[in-house]
């Protein structure tokens, strides 16, 4: 309640805030809860069984205005709410230049020209004053007034209340994300749609079964001459009771002169219009609706009567839109639960003409084949790597432990050359490692080949043998490998020393898939970049060697000199001296061999791609 009042206190509120959200949630629980409670007006009127008239079941009445004004209470807080909740221009001079609009006077013009209207029409208390305040006075004919004051009341608020509720759960997704589209979620909101639907048309099934058994008693009144306050318990002598009775009794109705109950004869054969028990009228009025809104009414009898055909005729558009909407729904969860197998079918099919284009040989064919299928089955369809890459460092850091990815850390501490290298250095190389899966009877890395990555096992097994020895048998001289284990470490050092890619013992091999790679080669490019070499090494050569003769020079100078300035003004003197001659040598060297260089190759162009040859490796 604090928290409620330092809210209300405030001038303005950012639609942002945890608690506009919370209230959000609750606010559109509210609104379901309001549409399932307006209906229970409909059950208020009732006949007197003892006197058989129509009156009113005021426990009934009393319960449901208070109901009614209770969730109006959060109506008008939601209205308080909106009068001061700020909001975004809904156009922006630049992207991301977006400043909450906090003026009370915008925010009042921008919720008048919205939903202000939907909300009053929502929030009138016009069933509790029917009921309550206007009924009461009148006098005669006081249940029927108020069933037909109520039931116009009730129809019209029933509109914006419904209204209100989509945009707001809308909005609710939006900034929450509760009830995603899930299998339950989704489950869970057509079972409310259709329990909601089934509990409206049940609550106006016993309105218009009260109608038309008192059109019946209006019938029979005519015939006799009957004062009408008989018929609303205003006659306590009970004249003409017997008769009335008699002629719109369900037993009597069976006879071809008797009056006609069309599809409300089940609630006179059950007496459900006579009964002040609310539970029992209200259970089999909700079975009846939601057995015919299931079946959109088709086994409905109506009479000639034209307000019932009408019902008769909502009922079955009623129920074959809900029941187009449960098919779409349907479909929908389908295509959403389907689309990761129909992006792996697509897949599959792009690599099966991928291997029928590149002409690749059957068994390689069937090793890709068992590769994707075992992939398939690690992660259903989920890229891990983009996953990852989009979470933030506390995440991934949380979420690295439970995908296995610590234990290489740890292997890592095992190897030698790792063993001493600080814990950072080592958090940086644990950073790049990578999830790899290799099906069985696969190659890693083949004997005499370079090394260009570092495996650790996880789960599995690996063998270690020779080329002549790649059997299904495992011999003495192979190394079986097993999670957390590492092989050839002392080869990790010479890699360190030289820099350089090394191979394998000859005698060694590990089994991995075998990767076929491409590479683009050309004979202008060739001949260009190693012309490019040869004058970078010329140049270079060249100033090694102008470098070296001016520090002996400059070293001879010094130690044969005793005055540093002397020593200064020699060094100067012998570099700048070195310098002309290299110029004056170079030059008459470029004049005489003029006539026998070549000219430097033009360099090809890059846009043309006629030149490239394709080379496997």
């Amino acid at each position: 309640m604090e928290r409620l009042l330092s809210v209300v206190r405030k001038k303005t509120l950012d639609p942002q805030e945890p608690f506009l959200q919370q209230w959000n949630k609750i606010f559109v629980v509210s609104c379901v809860i309001a549409v399932a409670a307006d209906p229970l007006f409909f059950y208020i009127p009732v006949f007197n069984r003892q006197h058989q008239c129509l009156t009113t079941d005021r426990p009934l009445m009393i319960i449901a205005c208070i109901l009614r004004s209770f969730i109006d209470i959060f109506y008008l807080l939601h209205i308080i709410f909106e009068f001061r909740t700020g909001f975004l221009p809904s156009s922006l001079p630049e992207p991301g230049s977006a400043e909450l609009i906090r003026g009370l006077a915008d925010i009042a013009k921008r919720y008048l020209s919205s939903n202000f209207t939907i909300d009053i029409l929502s929030i009138l208390p016009l069933p509790q004053l029917l009921v309550l305040v206007i009924t009461p006075a009148l006098k005669g004919s006081f249940p029927m007034k108020t069933k037909k004051f109520v039931k116009i009341a009730v129809l019209l608020q029933y509109i914006p209340r419904l209204l209100r509720i989509y945009p707001l759960y809308k909005e609710v997704v939006r900034t929450s994300g509760i009830l995603t589209e899930r299998a339950w979620s989704g489950a869970a909101f057509n079972l409310l749609i259709y329990l909601q639907a089934s509990h409206v048309v049940g609550a106006l099934w016993y309105l218009f079964s009260v109608e038309q058994q008192a059109r019946c008693w209006h019938e029979a009144c005519k015939k006799i001459n009957c004062t009408s306050n008989f018929l609303y318990c205003g006659d306590p002598n009970g004249q003409a009771y017997l008769f009335i009775d008699a002629y719109c009794s369900h037993k009597e109705s069976e006879g071809d002169n008797a009056f006609d109950f069309g599809m409300y004869a089940e609630a006179f054969k059950f007496h459900l219009t006579e009964t002040m028990s609310f539970r029992r009228k209200f259970i089999h009025s909700f079975w009846w609706a939601l057995r015919n809104v299931s079946s959109s009414g088709q086994n409905l009898e109506v009479s000639d009567y034209m307000g019932e055909v009408l019902f008769a005729i909502f009922i079955s558009i009623l129920g074959l839109v809900l029941f187009a909407l449960l098919v779409s729904n349907i479909q929908k969860y389908l295509q959403s639960s389907n689309a990761r197998v129909e992006q792996m079918r697509i897949n599959r099919r792009a690599i099966e003409n991928w291997m029928r284009q590149r002409m690749l040989p059957k068994p390689l064919r069937r090793r890709i084949r068992q590769f994707d299928e075992y992939k398939w089955q690690l992660n259903r369809g989920v890229k891990e790597e983009e996953v990852m890459n989009d979470l933030p460092i506390n995440l991934k850091r949380d979420i690295k432990p439970l995908l296995r990815l610590d234990a290489c850390l740890v292997n890592l501490k095992k190897v030698p050359l790792f063993s001493n290298i600080d814990d950072r250095l080592l958090d940086l190389m644990h950073g790049d490692l990578k999830p790899v899966l290799f099906t069985e009877d696969s190659i890693i890395l083949l004997e005499n080949k370079p090394i260009d990555m570092m495996v650790f096992i996880i789960k599995g097994k690996l063998r270690a043998t020779s080329r002549r020895n790649i059997s299904n048998y495992v011999s003495k001289s192979d190394v079986v490998l097993e999670a957390g284990d590492f092989y050839e470490a002392n080869q990790l050092r010479s890699v360190v020393s030289q820099f350089c890619k090394q191979h394998l013992p000859s005698e060694q091999a590990l089994r991995h898939a075998l990767f076929t790679a491409q590479m683009f080669y050309s004979n202008q490019w060739r001949v260009w970049a190693a012309y490019k070499i040869q004058e970078a090494w010329r140049d270079y050569c060249q100033i090694k060697q102008r470098d070296g003769r001016f520090r002996d020079s400059l070293a001879k100078t010094v130690g044969t000199s005793t005055s540093s300035a002397a020593n200064l003004y020699a060094s100067i003197f012998i570099s700048h001296l070195l310098q002309a001659v290299e110029q004056d040598r170079c030059h008459q060297i470029s004049q005489d061999s003029q006539m026998t260089v070549l000219l430097p190759p033009l360099k090809p162009d890059e846009r043309d791609k006629r030149d490239y040859s394709i080379l496997n490796l």
